[in-house]
């Protein structure tokens, strides 16, 4: 095998992961350096780069990294586990490709939705009155209806549409959650964030702008882990993240 090294600059550069969170996997021993130099720097082998591939195909696939490190520090288990998760994948995949043909439905049908259970699709029905019980007691019965009524008067597919949205942009912003909640990329996310998040509020173009109730919500994101949480995994940092990123918006962009 050759003995060729390069540095976490170029192994950023080649693998698309930031040097920031090469880091990171430096700290918590989930991808130590091959050597150091004198001076500190890191320096990656080849052995180091087929670890960080396969650290990132496990993160693909929804893994935190406390267990990533116990998998690959342990790989009889290797292909139990990843093979657990493309079954796990698939049953999501099923349950996507059943709404799709949902919306093809409704597309060649022209129907409108009668209820609000396409809106909650792939989601046990006792956790989606539960969300809905808890809605209420936060931000009032009568809000909750008339957040309901507007979802309900929307086609399937502007509903789809809606929920694509957010999970890409929570994708895309959990992607950034070890970057400065301030800085332009992170605040042109949230602005999208924001106007799907008054999709959902069913308050698009009011003139009021809500910003306590936004600001609100990223307290709730800290206050609440469920919101936020991954695979049954709580995701702190990135709730922390989100409630920084989106107080900043509300003072810049919405006071």
């Amino acid at each position: 095998m050759s003995k060729r090294k390069i540095t976490v600059s170029q192994l950023s550069k080649i693998s698309g992961v930031s040097v920031r969170t090469l880091h990171l996997y430096d700290e918590l021993g989930l991808l130590k350096p091959c050597s150091r130099s004198e001076a500190g720097y890191r320096y990656y082998g080849e052995l180091e780069m087929q670890r960080l591939q396969q650290v990132l195909m496990y993160r693909e696939l929804g893994f935190p990294l406390a267990e990533i490190k116990r998998l690959l520090d342990d790989p009889s288990k290797a292909l139990e586990m990843q093979k657990a998760a493309f079954q796990e994948r698939q049953r999501e995949l099923d349950t996507l490709l059943e709404t799709i043909d949902e919306t093809i439905h409704y597309l060649k049908t022209k129907g409108i939705m009668s209820n609000l259970e396409f809106l909650y699709k792939g989601i046990p029905k006792e956790t989606a009155k539960t969300w809905r019980k808890e809605a209420a007691e936060k931000w009032g019965e009568d809000t909750v209806q008339k957040s309901e009524e507007h979802l309900s008067d929307l086609s399937r597919a502007s509903i789809e549409a809606l929920k694509q949205e957010s999970e890409l942009v929570g994708k895309l912003l959990f992607d950034l959650r070890f970057n400065d909640a301030t800085e332009p990329l992170v605040q042109s996310l949230i602005a999208r964030h924001y106007a799907v998040i008054r999709g959902f509020w069913g308050t698009s173009g009011s003139a009021d702008l809500q910003a306590d109730a936004y600001a609100g919500l990223g307290d709730l994101y800290v206050a609440d882990e469920r919101y936020l949480s991954q695979n049954g995994q709580s995701q702190p940092e990135f709730a922390a993240f989100m409630q920084r990123a989106m107080k900043y918006f509300v003072e810049r962009s919405l006071r």
